[in-house]
C-alpha cells in the first residue's frame, strides 16, 4: 500500500513506519518540524518536513507525491496554536471559520480541507493493533476496592468532558476530581494533582474521545508515564480497551508490576 504519514511527537510515528517497513508498505512521511523525532526521516524512503503552520504545503506534498490516503500518528500539542507558530494564508482562513478551537475543531476542519482535495484520512491505530490496550486487569495487581470506585467515579468526569473535547485523562483522588486535563498535557496534570492531595494516593484515568472513528488523537500511554506515576504518587491507570495505544506495552507492564501499579483496560 502508498500512503503518507504525518508525523508528530513521541514514539508512535516510529512504531508505526517500523510496521508499516516490515508490511512492505510504500511511505512518504510528512514530518513536523516543531514535533517529530529526527529518527522519522531514517525510517522512509522520502521524507519531508513541514512547519505545524504550512497546511498549503503539506497538500502540495501529498499532491507531487500522488497520494491519496494519509495516517496521522504521534500528538501535536494543541498549545502550539497559541504559541509562535505562523499559520500559511490556508490555515488563517481555517481558523477564522472555526467556531472553536478544540482539537475536534481544529482537526477536524483539516481533514475536511484534505478531502475537497481528494485526499483521506485512514484510521491511525492501523499498523499498530497489536499495541490496543486489552480488556482487565492487564498487571499482576488488579486495582483495590478503593481505586475500582475511582475509576468507576473517574469514567464519569472524564468521558463529559471528552464530549466537550478538553482533554482526556482525571487525576482522582478519594471519588473527588483533583484536576482535569487540557493543554498541559497529561504528566503536566498529574504534577499539579500531586501538589493539591498531601501524599494521598491518585488514580489516573484516560479515556478516548466519544466518537466513531480513530483518525486522529487517540489516546496514548507508555512506559514514560510510569514514573510520572510512581513520581505524582499515582497507583492506578484505567484506559479504554480497544481505543487506546500502549507504546512498549510488555515493558511498560513490567515497570508498572514493579512499581505496585495496576493497570485496567475497561470495555465500553
Amino acid at each position: 500500500m502508498r500512503y503518507g504519514l504525518i508525523a508528530g511527537n513521541g514514539r508512535f510515528p516510529l512504531l508505526a513506519l517500523q510496521s508499516a517497513q516490515r508490511l512492505g508498505h510504500d511511505v512518504t512521511v510528512i514530518a513536523i518540524e516543531e514535533e517529530a523525532a529526527p529518527e522519522v526521516a531514517s525510517l522512509a524512503p522520502r521524507c519531508h518536513w513541514i512547519s505545524l503552520g504550512q497546511l498549503s504545503r503539506l497538500i502540495d506534498i501529498l499532491r507531487q507525491e500522488g497520494i491519496t490516503e494519509v495516517v496521522m500518528c504521534g500528538q501535536v500539542k494543541h498549545a502550539r496554536i497559541f504559541s509562535s507558530i505562523v499559520p500559511d494564508w490556508r490555515l488563517v482562513k481555517l481558523l477564522a471559520a472555526l467556531p472553536s478551537k478544540n482539537t475536534d475543531g481544529l482537526i477536524g476542519a483539516v481533514v475536511r480541507v484534505l478531502a475537497d482535495e481528494g485526499i483521506h484520512l485512514r484510521d491511525s491505530t492501523s499498523l499498530l493493533k497489536p499495541l490496543l490496550a486489552a480488556a482487565g486487569a492487564m498487571t499482576r495487581r488488579k486495582p483495590s476496592r478503593d481505586e475500582a470506585a475511582d475509576i468507576h467515579y473517574g469514567r464519569r468526569v472524564a468521558n463529559a468532558l471528552a464530549g466537550f473535547d478538553v482533554g482526556q485523562s482525571v487525576a482522582i483522588c478519594e471519588r473527588a476530581c483533583v484536576a482535569v486535563e487540557a493543554m498541559e498535557g497529561t504528566d503536566a496534570m498529574l504534577r499539579r494533582a500531586a501538589g493539591l492531595v498531601n501524599g494521598r494516593p491518585l488514580t489516573l484515568v484516560k479515556v478516548a474521545r466519544r466518537r466513531e472513528h480513530l483518525l486522529f488523537d487517540v489516546p496514548v500511554v507508555g512506559l514514560e508515564t510510569v514514573p510520572v506515576m510512581r513520581e505524582t504518587g499515582a497507583t492506578a491507570l484505567a484506559v479504554e480497551a480497544g481505543r487506546t495505544l500502549m507504546l512498549d506495552r510488555e515493558p511498560m507492564i513490567a515497570a508498572a508490576d514493579e512499581a505496585g501499579i495496576a493497570i485496567l483496560g475497561i470495555e465500553g
